[in-house]
């Protein structure tokens, strides 16, 4: 065989464990992907119409929900992530990744098996989510068919991106409470992003920790690939964000991997 039909094999059984483990214990997943839904709902059944004429939309609950869905569905990518990172750390503690070592396998096999398990159950989160948002109002009536794929793309961008630097987090922790804490900038930082109200309307001096972050423009590229409107620059320092995370999760991880154990 040769090496990428070896890689191809390995990476496919890889990816087959680690879906199966998400199949069968599917609690953390859940919990992860509760809280996106739960702030969803929080924000636009208790907060919608107050945070709708914050930001000029009048007391309209439905302009709020437009506006706050994109946020919530990147920072459901960041959520489903920190899962990753914890079942790398698993894997890291437990004695597999030792086992794999002296396994005629490809190497980086293991770790492509979580970030395209990882990528996977990201998209099938955005998708359940973003059909809750649909649910109670959310529409992207404005939005053409270009767009639409755009936006998706974007969002596995972003879980790539956000995997790749969960897999580097799971695999210098020394244990999943350890993977946990360390991955949780993952759902802070769309907190303090633009995913609620905007940089502008934010005191002067918290304005630059939301704007340069890598959330607040992949947010807004999101919000306006979603509702039709004016990107503007976010677009690219989307990109610029995604690829220089991706390179430097990866090169991370592989350089953790490939370490010598102690």
């Amino acid at each position: 065989m040769s090496s990428l039909t070896l890689t191809l094999r390995d990476s496919s059984t890889m990816l087959r464990r680690n879906l199966l483990h998400a199949r069968r214990y599917p609690s953390l997943t859940l919990n992860l992907l509760l809280t996106p839904i739960i702030l969803l709902l929080l924000f636009v059944y208790v907060f919608g119409d107050v945070m709708s004429a914050g930001i000029g939309g009048g007391a309209d609950r439905s302009e709020y929900i437009a506006y706050v869905v994109p946020g919530i569905l990147m920072m459901t990518i960041g959520g489903t992530v920190v899962g990753t990172a914890v079942s790398v750390s698993n894997d890291m503690t437990e004695g597999i990744i030792a086992r794999f070592r002296t396994m005629a396998i490809h190497r980086g096999s293991v770790l492509i098996g979580h970030v395209i398990g990882s990528v996977l159950q990201s998209v099938a989160s955005v998708v359940l989510v973003g059909a809750v948002a649909v649910a109670i109002g959310f529409r992207s009536t404005n939005a053409t068919a270009l767009e639409w794929l755009a936006a998706f793309g974007l969002m596995a961008l972003v879980a790539l991106a956000l995997t790749w630097i969960a897999v580097g987090m799971g695999m210098v922790s020394p244990n999943a409470e350890a993977a946990s804490n360390n991955a949780l900038p993952l759902i802070v930082l769309p907190l303090i992003s633009s995913a609620f109200v905007p940089v502008d309307a934010m005191p002067g001096w918290f304005q630059p920790i939301a704007e340069y972050q890598p959330f607040t423009p992949a947010i807004e590229t999101l919000r306006g690939l979603l509702l039709g409107t004016e990107i503007g620059h976010n677009g690219w320092l989307a990109l610029a964000w995604c690829l220089a995370l991706s390179a430097l999760g990866y090169f991370w991880s592989k350089a953790v991997f490939n370490r010598d154990p102690k």
